[in-house]
């Protein structure tokens, strides 16, 4: 079987992020074929049209052309407000611009975490509908949305919590079948 690139891009900028841990344990069950890189959102500036005709600056260049490169992507993403953070909100603005929208076409899997019971749901709903005006194929079953974060994982951010490992080796079998049907070209 021939390899596939995957990323994974985090919502959080927090060193302590249930959802970039939830992101790096996904990384570790991934097939052996996958080669897998984690984009970073950090340091993307606010999008600004003006700054984009002077040239996509280096943090934005380089996450664009990592989602471009990729077969698939996962958004692991915490819940503000009942949406997503701003910063990620920014990232997706700035990889969906013309002449060559970074997500259009591509197979997308999302996650969340949250210390709230309801793990994520509404902004990750949010996060769905953000995929589809930039054309990503966002896959719809199964959904995971971690609950109760907090519980989960341990001290330095390693989790602990088998059902949620269990649920995950089936969500990552579902993803690998959905990007090899979806993104290979």
């Amino acid at each position: 079987m021939s390899s596939l690139s995957i990323v994974g891009i985090s919502g959080s900028l927090r060193s302590g992020s249930f959802n970039t841990s939830l992101l790096r344990y996904v990384s570790t069950i991934l097939p052996e074929n996958v080669q897998y890189t984690e984009l970073s959102i950090a340091d993307i500036p606010l999008y600004n049209a003006d700054i984009q005709a002077e040239g996509y600056p280096e943090a934005v260049a380089a996450f664009r052309d990592g989602i471009a490169a990729a077969d698939g992507i996962l958004i692991v993403s915490p819940e503000y407000n009942y949406t997503i953070p701003g910063s990620l909100k920014n990232a997706i603005d700035w990889a969906s611009r013309p002449p060559a929208p970074s997500f259009s076409g591509k197979p997308v899997g999302l996650l969340s975490a949250s210390t709230g019971i309801f793990g994520g749901v509404r902004g990750q709903a949010q996060l769905r509908y953000i995929m589809f005006a930039v054309n990503a194929i966002v896959m719809n079953r199964p959904e995971i949305y971690v609950a109760s974060a907090a519980q989960k994982f341990d001290a330095d951010g390693i989790l602990t919590d088998q059902t949620t490992k269990d649920l995950l080796a089936k969500y990552v079998d579902s993803f690998m079948d959905w990007v090899n049907r979806i993104g290979r070209k």
